[in-house]
């Protein structure tokens, strides 16, 4: 490192307080410029500059610094490789490629200051040109080549959104590593040469053409989500929930079964014994595919591990490296989905940074720049018309976790986040009268509105996800499934209506008749999501229109009855 370094490129420390050091002699350096701090060159990064001394963010521990130690400045900010190799890879929070160091140290912690390159540079990819030739002019998003990184993905290989110019040299299609140079462009007489990889700083927004309206639904395959909370392609979503609420298994379970194209899962701060359930879990998980063949889920997902245990400045970086991942896929064209979990973790991070930068704390000792912070991480989903050629559209999803502290959702964070919506109101109006006066005391429409609500949070929103039959509902299933609680509860209420006064004979229709009568339509009713995707959708469909058509003919049997 000495000979690569001038003596002006090294400070020195002056003062350490937890994953926070001051170093002086650091006159020109720059706001995020990344550092290797102390003898171990642990990864820091500038995070305030004052006269002739910089505070640095150090994202391993520092336990070991002293003063005096040496502080060597590398000119560049904090950045990622973006490039053929990170599907199916497990990274840290800033990158680190966990396989490789596993193997490389043997040791089941990562050694402080490894350094290890976060795409795999031996492995040699199939390179297929586009059809540019030499000649062509370029300019940064153009796609110029295809890698088949997966039998799920193609890794389109794009020119830099900076670069420009025009073609002196393609390479013909084959095997190529990705620091082979495939391409050379010429602009205003200087020239260039790009590998397939790229560097991009995480705190940089990639730029779009043009952002676009969202239009197309992000379908998880969890009924209480698609039927009560839709999300769209390109929205941001929150998912707030106390301690062992199953914001976690929301957050798997649309890894597995959303309709997005891949998947960035950030697991930010979160338990080391979940991110390892994760790890032990999605390799062996399949999807299913439209023609019918099982891939491994690891195929389209991108995991950046960055557990409670591991150093707390480390959970911003790992935000903001999942959504850098994210938006460079987006380019491609694709729709990808990042789930930060949790986003608290990230903002209880930020306030212990704070604290020992001596700042003015605001609510809950949070900073003050506590919601500025957590836009400009949301901001960056939405859906786009992306640089470069073909013409293309991508979006970004963004699926924040947030924990509030012992389930307090008035915490800074939850309502920076979100606003609560109720569901089921009137049932919840109901129980209070029901617990007062019993239920006989209802009116019976009132009592359809009781059994109505039954039927959607027991048989409806219930979901078993360890089942083969209920683990993912596809959205026709969903649609059906509702239309037929509907219908029930729109046809036993007018037929309530209808007879309310009572026929000649006096005989009137309640729901204890309408139980007697239509047991055998009700037990289906409660049945529905017993049907199984897999039998294909035209006969779960064809199984729940009939039980519509049921419903409809049984009703209107006993209204003549009563007539």
């Amino acid at each position: 490192m000495a000979d690569r370094y001038k003596e002006s490129d090294y400070g020195y420390i002056r003062k350490v307080s937890g994953p926070v050091v001051v170093a002086d002699h650091m006159a020109g350096s720059a706001m995020y410029e990344l550092v290797r701090v102390g003898n171990d060159s642990l990864i820091g990064e500038i995070i305030r500059l004052e006269g002739d001394s910089a505070t640095i963010q150090v994202y391993e521990e520092t336990a070991g610094l002293t003063v005096g130690d040496v502080v060597t400045r590398t000119k560049k900010p904090l950045s990622v490789e973006l490039g053929p190799g990170l599907m199916g890879n497990i990274f840290d929070g800033i990158q680190r490629p966990l396989k490789a160091i596993a193997q490389q140290s043997g040791d089941v912690f990562i050694p402080r200051g490894v350094a290890c390159p976060a795409l795999d540079q031996s492995i040699a990819w199939e390179f297929a040109p586009t059809g540019f030739k030499v000649g062509d002019r370029i300019t940064g998003g153009d796609i110029y080549g295809i890698v088949k990184e997966n039998t799920l993905m193609d890794h389109k290989v794009m020119l830099p959104p900076n670069a420009r110019g025009t073609v002196t040299y393609i390479a013909p299609s084959g095997h190529y590593t990705i620091n082979d140079e495939v391409i050379e462009i010429e602009f205003q007489g200087a020239r260039r040469k790009y590998c397939m990889k790229q560097l991009w700083p995480v705190r940089s927004p990639r730029p779009v053409a043009q952002k676009l309206l969202a239009d197309t639904p992000l379908l998880t395959g969890q009924r209480v989500l698609d039927a009560l909370f839709p999300a769209v392609l390109g929205g941001t979503c929150s998912i707030p929930g106390a301690f062992g609420c199953g914001k976690t298994v929301i957050s798997q379970a649309l890894s597995k079964y959303s309709n997005a194209d891949g998947v960035i899962y950030v697991g930010c701060g979160e338990r080391g014994n979940e991110m390892a359930e994760v790890l032990m879990e999605f390799p062996q998980l399949t999807m299913t595919l439209p023609d019918g063949r099982e891939e491994s889920i690891m195929k389209r997902t991108c995991l950046v591990a960055n557990t409670s245990n591991m150093p707390v400045a480390a959970r911003e970086a790992s935000i903001y490296t999942g959504i850098t991942l994210a938006e460079y896929f987006r380019d491609m064209g694709y729709n990808f989905c990042m789930m930060g979990d949790s986003t608290s973790r990230w903002a209880e991070a930020l306030r212990e940074i704070s604290g020992r930068l001596a700042e003015m704390p605001a609510d809950s000792g949070y900073p003050a720049y506590l919601g500025a912070r957590l836009a400009s991480f949301y901001e960056r989903a939405g859906r786009c018309l992306v640089l470069g050629a073909p013409k293309r559209e991508g979006s970004v999803t963004i699926v924040g976790a947030v924990s509030p502290p012992g389930g307090d959702f008035s915490d800074p964070v939850t309502s920076a986040t979100l606003a609560i919506v109720q569901v089921l109101q009137k049932e919840d109006e109901l129980n209070e009268i029901v617990q007062l006066v019993g239920k006989d005391a209802l009116a019976e429409t009132d009592k359809i509105v009781l059994e109505t609500a039954r039927y959607i949070k027991d048989d409806y929103l219930q979901q078993n996800s360890f089942t083969k039959y209920d683990k993912y509902c596809p959205f026709y299933k969903s649609v059906e499934m509702m239309r037929n609680i509907s219908t029930f509860h729109r046809l036993a209420t007018a037929a309530v209506e209808k007879t309310a006064s009572g026929n000649a004979e006096g005989a009137r229709i309640t729901l204890n008749l309408i139980k007697q009568r239509m047991g055998d339509v009700l037990y289906k009713l409660t049945s529905q999501k017993f049907e199984d995707p897999a039998d294909g959708e035209d006969r779960v469909r064809s199984n729940l229109k009939a039980l519509y058509e049921e419903l409809v003919e049984r009703f209107r049997a006993m209204e003549e009855e009563f007539r």
